[in-house]
């Protein structure tokens, strides 16, 4: 009985976690990611990756983008689009099409990338893994953000 009101209690805690997690969304649609990044004054962060196969993608995304401290920042500055180009996972003909489009405009060489433009959805910032957690990468995108504000 006793175990059994243990294992109750975790699962509570477990879906109340889940429940107030900050996680972001992530869109596909590049269009709309432009459209609604200069509507909102908001720079756009294009993360392109492998999601099922490229490790330091997983390793992005796992230390930073699926962390509290990036996404409560997010939600107020920037748009998100994954541009994903994963091995196993079937994609939408139109997004695959897209995200190759995408590759090639910004010259991707390796993964991750990531692309942030300004509102008006001009390149401000090209980076990509940076050690150091949530918080550290924050810091980072914001001077990057800076660096673009001043030129």
């Amino acid at each position: 009985m006793r175990k059994l009101n243990l294992l109750g209690m975790l699962v509570i805690l477990l879906a109340a976690t889940s429940l107030f997690s900050q996680t972001s969304t992530w869109g596909e649609d590049y269009e709309a990611a432009l459209k609604e990044a200069n509507k909102d004054g908001k720079y756009l962060l294009l993360n392109f990756g492998g999601s099922d196969w490229c490790v330091w993608c997983k390793r992005l995304d796992g230390e930073v983008f699926s962390q509290d401290a990036f996404n409560t920042w997010a939600k107020d500055n920037l748009v998100l689009l994954m541009v994903d180009s994963p091995r196993a996972k079937k994609q939408d003909d139109k997004v695959v099409q897209q995200n190759n489009v995408l590759k090639r405009k910004y010259a991707i060489r390796g993964f991750p990338t990531i692309i942030l433009l300004n509102p008006e959805g001009e390149l401000a910032a090209q980076t990509g893994y940076q050690q150091g957690g949530p918080e550290k990468y924050v810091e980072h995108l914001k001077e990057l953000i800076a660096k673009d504000q001043k030129s």
